[in-house]
């Protein structure tokens, strides 16, 4: 999820440790109403944070989506086989309805939010004139162009990374893969236990003369 410098800003403020201990127990006093000119100002740099705004809390809705799925996936090795890709189906369908529903309402509160709580917290920390100076650097032509190139930048970035370790973490997850296996007692992956009675393959007793 991606959020421009302001919002990462402005929520690093809110939650860093550091400040949190240090930040006084009394409220402060509210800034005074913005003017008319600082009004619009706030509005223009409000509306430029929206797209990262939304992002955020559709991310926020999906978190617990993305650890229920993962706890899905573990325990569909319990579904016989036979029934498990009707499993998947299904669950794909019903995340796929849960992402559908919360999209739209989650868009909708994080551009109330923004009207109503970013635009304060701004007014509060920002002169009319950083305003201005804010909004000619976010409105410049190439921080758009930037800003538009993000995703691709990123997942050519992903494609590499992800090719560079795998070499490295494949082999050190098998091994770990296996090492936990062996910790819990359970045969190791591709491993069958031979039955009881039973002598292993390629060891068959041979017949005496």
């Amino acid at each position: 999820m991606k959020k421009s410098l302001m919002i990462a800003l402005l929520v690093g403020a809110a939650t860093s440790p550091v400040l949190a201990q240090n930040t006084p127990a009394a409220t402060p006093a509210p800034a005074a109403a913005p003017s008319a000119a600082k009004k619009q100002l706030l509005d223009r740099l409000v509306a430029l944070q929206q797209p990262g705004l939304e992002s955020m809390a559709v991310g926020l809705t999906e978190q617990p989506l993305r650890q229920m799925l993962g706890a899905a996936q573990q325990a569909l090795g319990r579904v016989p086989e036979d029934k498990r890709q009707a499993a998947i189906t299904q669950i794909e369908g019903l995340a796929k309805k849960y992402s559908d529903d919360m999209r739209p309402i989650a868009k909708e509160k994080a551009a109330k939010l923004g009207q109503s709580a970013l635009g304060p917290m701004l007014n509060e920390r920002f002169t009319e004139d950083e305003l201005r100076q804010l909004l000619v650097a976010l409105e410049a032509p190439a921080y758009k162009k930037y800003q538009a190139a993000l995703p691709e930048l990123g997942n050519a970035f992903t494609e590499q990374l992800v090719t560079e370790l795998r070499p490295t973490v494949e082999p050190k997850m098998k091994a770990l893969e296996q090492s936990v296996s062996s910790a819990l007692g359970l045969p190791a992956n591709g491993d069958a236990a031979p039955a009881k009675g039973k002598a292993p393959a390629g060891k068959a007793s041979q017949p005496k003369k």
